[in-house]
């Protein structure tokens, strides 16, 4: 089963870290990603740019509306993703459990939705 993994941190906070400590933290992300290619666990994975960065499209009654930034104002913001195989939700909390961005944050985990076309 697939399993889309978000990453959610506080900006300020990750960007106060001293460059030591983030270049530690990167290179900890990467090593993490090696172990879940070997396992056969991985599937993609990357961080976003800043919220600062993010464009928000609505499409009501055939208009479209483009706000800059993020849909919800919220301490925490999506800072990346990991998209994962699991064998079930315990396979996939074990393994986001070992991510290190956990620790900054938190990762929401959610199971993708597939569409049987018959």
């Amino acid at each position: 089963m697939k399993y889309l993994c978000l990453v959610y941190h506080e900006e300020p906070k990750v960007e106060a870290l001293p460059q030591s400590e983030y270049d530690a933290i990167v290179d900890e992300v990467l090593d993490y990603r090696e172990e879940l290619r070997s396992s056969g666990h991985y599937i993609e994975s990357s961080p976003l740019e800043p919220v600062r960065m993010a464009t928000t499209i609505r499409v009501r009654k055939g208009q479209v509306s483009i706000t800059d930034g993020p849909f919800a104002e919220t301490r925490e913001q999506l800072g990346g993703f990991y998209l994962i195989n699991a064998t079930d939700l315990n396979d996939a909390i074990r393994v986001v459990s070992k991510m290190p961005p956990a620790r900054l944050g938190c990762i929401e985990i959610r199971p993708l939705k597939e569409f049987d076309r018959q």
